[in-house]
């Protein structure tokens, strides 16, 4: 892989990863409710679920979801209402529920397990990330050259981008927590959260794999 290559993937991954999808949405929910350190279960969850795609589309399970209409269909539908229902939890959460997570230990440290599930359901939820990866990556590597080794480098660089902005997401999500002080304020966030989520999941649910 030229240097060229690279730096090409690097530009598209970097403005692909900033877009606001439910990924960095649930980041930023996390990192306003938990804090940045508190936020990495999520993450560590979203990335888990990003891995395991982009091992079954190196795989061929891209290929196979865009082949089959029914494993395609159950897994969007599954992943849609997901979102949906983690949409409907997120608007009406109680809005006291950032600072309590903030300051009780016992219930932050026992709801770790819980964030990183969410984060890879989330990461997970969505077919279209396996075929996404199965047409990405191949744009960027030669047929003539080992294919490993450009999968790890591919890899590698996407999980960098994707950390960093899950990072920012997460660190802005905190730093808006002060501003958030107002129960009003913090409604009006948990509803923006909530609607964001379930139009992910409908706006899923209504994708094909073209």
């Amino acid at each position: 892989m030229s240097f060229n290559t690279w730096l090409l993937f690097v530009v598209t991954v970097f403005f692909v990863s900033a877009t606001p999808g439910p990924n960095m949405l649930l980041a930023m929910t996390h990192g306003i409710r938990y804090g940045v350190r508190h936020t990495l279960p999520t993450m560590s969850g979203l990335l888990v679920g990003l891995g395991l795609i982009m091992a079954g589309s190196a795989a061929g399970l891209g290929a196979v979801l865009a082949t089959s209409e029914l494993l395609f269909a159950v897994i969007k539908y599954a992943g849609a209402a997901y979102l949906i229902w983690l949409g409907l939890r997120t608007w009406f959460a109680r809005v006291e529920a950032p600072a309590v997570a903030e300051t009780d230990p016992q219930l932050r440290d026992a709801s770790w397990q819980q964030r990183f599930r969410t984060g890879f359901l989330v990461s997970m939820s969505n077919p279209k990330a396996f075929i996404f990866f199965t047409a990405l990556f191949p744009q960027f590597m030669h047929a003539d050259a080992p294919q490993g080794p450009q999968l790890l480098v591919l890899a590698i660089t996407f999980y960098v981008i994707e950390t960093s902005w899950q990072f920012v997401y997460a660190t802005g999500g905190a730093r808006l927590k002060h501003w958030l002080t107002s129960p009003l304020r913090m409604r009006w966030v948990n509803r923006f959260a909530g609607s964001s989520f379930m139009v992910a999941g409908v706006a899923l649910s209504s994708v094909s794999k073209a």
